[in-house]
């Protein structure tokens, strides 16, 4: 048997703290420049975000609330027959 060797690898340490993400950019890339700032968003833009982060819920949601409808309504009958 022909074990396979772990690929060896390299940690560089910059002397940042853990939490200092100030050069950290969108993407996980480090930015160079302290100037470059990230482009402002408008109202538009956050509204279409939200709607579409919304309507990627919904249905998820809904099969959640009729998994607890069909859940009470059978607790129900089982109480009502119990008593």
């Amino acid at each position: 048997m022909c074990k396979k060797k772990k690929e060896k690898v390299t940690y560089y340490d910059d002397g940042s703290t853990i939490s200092d993400m100030s050069n950290v950019k969108r993407g996980g890339l480090l930015s160079n420049s302290n100037n470059a700032s990230r482009p402002k968003t408008t109202e538009k833009e956050k509204l279409k975000t939200f709607f579409k982060a919304f309507k990627m819920m919904l249905v998820p949601t809904g099969v959640a609330l009729l998994v607890l409808l069909i859940l009470y309504i059978i607790f129900m009958l089982i109480g009502v027959n119990a008593s």
